[in-house]
């Protein structure tokens, strides 16, 4: 499978989607096979990923990722597969359990139970994708519609998870396709993060799920300054108790340290390092786009081998 890269938007852009079609139809050209969308207040990512994925066949599209909060696990079941279908088999839908902080402030709620949230969001886009037909009771769900819930041409989907905790990636490994850490180093992936999710899998009787790396990423000769661009631009992670037992387990001094940044050999040597620890499939996420950074990323993925 591919290696890719986070596609990052244009604010500044007449038609933020007109110009991102026309980025990743540059990074298509480069020979990046897979990009991913975040998913923030503005552009609503599965939306895009299914234009983007209509407009440049042959190029996997992903949402990396759609918080489950406050999305209601049917009408995300609903644009996940309207996606798939404009993109004819090449999107996948990457989830996240979200921050308090922030979805407290645009929300004005908190959902206190995110594993509990995210194992019956799963358990319902199972049984749409799976079975084409939903009845579900939860604590934090009741999904029973009246009318039809599949999309013809909309399954299968790969459903991803950017699960890091043990709690979370059981459930991952239980209910879904695989996982999208951001930010795990290598030793983070190899010695926790894939025997923790394939023993759930295992368990679950599902076959070995999928990991896949989004690592910070910036292809540059000035290594100190790109770690110094990197330490500010990924400041706010280093507060977060889960990133901060990642920075323990990997033995650095900062967040900073888990960016690949360097020449593009050294970003290549990074991203085989999470390939030799486990990991399907890396996909490298911007630190800075300034003219020439994205496509030196490009470069570095198109020319990894497959």
């Amino acid at each position: 499978m591919p290696n890719g890269v986070v596609l990052p938007l244009n604010p500044s852009a007449a038609n933020v989607v007109d110009d991102a079609i026309a980025q990743a139809q540059r990074a298509y050209t480069a020979g990046v096979r897979q990009i991913w969308l975040a998913q923030r207040f503005d552009v609503d990512a599965i939306a895009l990923a299914g234009l983007i994925g209509a407009a440049v066949p042959g190029l996997g599209v992903g949402t990396s990722v759609v918080p489950i909060n406050p999305r209601h696990p049917l009408l995300v079941a609903s644009a996940a597969q309207t996606a798939q279908a404009a993109a004819h088999g090449s999107f996948s839908l990457g989830l996240g359990l979200g921050s308090h902080a922030p979805e407290h402030r645009a929300f004005g709620t908190l959902w206190r139970n995110p594993v509990g949230r995210l194992r019956e969001h799963l358990q319902v886009l199972r049984a749409i994708f799976d079975d084409g037909a939903v009845d579900f009771h939860g604590d934090e769900f009741t999904v029973s519609p009246e009318w039809p819930v599949q999309v013809p041409g909309g399954t299968p989907i790969p459903v991803y998870v950017a699960a890091m905790g043990p709690k979370a990636l059981r459930v991952t490994g239980e209910l879904a396709d695989g996982t999208l850490p951001y930010l795990a180093g290598p030793r983070t992936v190899g010695e926790f993060i894939v025997p923790t999710i394939n023993d759930a899998a295992a368990a679950a009787g599902r076959g070995q799920p999928r990991v896949i790396a989004m690592v910070p990423a910036l292809v540059t000769d000035d290594v100190a300054a790109g770690r110094e661009l990197a330490a500010q631009e990924l400041a706010f992670y280093q507060t977060i108790p889960s990133y901060q037992k990642v920075i323990a387990r990997e033995g650095v001094s900062g967040v900073a340290e888990l960016a690949a940044v360097g020449s593009a050999d050294q970003v290549r040597k990074k991203l085989q390092s999470y390939l030799d620890a486990g990991a399907a499939e890396v996909a490298l996420s911007p630190l800075r786009t300034e003219p020439g950074d994205l496509e030196a990323l490009w470069a570095v993925v198109g020319s990894t081998p497959r």
